[in-house]
């Protein structure tokens, strides 16, 4: 499977999936600790790819998303963004609407 097909797959089987450096209990860099941390704040599961231990994700993704830096939130299928959107939404509410709707798509 090339890594296209692989990035897509994975957009498409996690309602909520945030590619970033590191993981979300051992992030290695500040922007992926603050949206790792904002959504650990939203009191639901989540995936997450660490881009560092993937090198064809970190180079191939911000081409697919058409956005160029990480992390990268995606929730049901859709670019939500990166770490000072992803605080924003938090900080308004509204990233907590979007994960608990997310979730709850999966369920139906």
């Amino acid at each position: 499977m090339d890594i296209i097909e692989t990035i897509k797959e994975q957009i498409a089987n996690n309602p909520i999936l945030l590619y970033m450096k590191g993981s979300p209990n051992a992030p290695q860099c500040g922007f992926s600790a603050r949206a790792s941390q904002a959504l650990m704040g939203c009191g639901e599961k989540f995936a997450y790819v660490d881009i560092l231990q993937n090198p064809e994700i970190r180079a191939n993704l911000p081409v697919y998303a058409n956005w160029p830096t990480f992390p990268q939130l995606w929730v049901s299928g859709e670019l939500v963004g990166g770490s000072d959107i992803i605080l924003e939404l938090f900080e308004k509410g509204e990233l907590q609407q979007l994960v608990k709707a997310a979730v709850g798509n999966g369920e139906a």
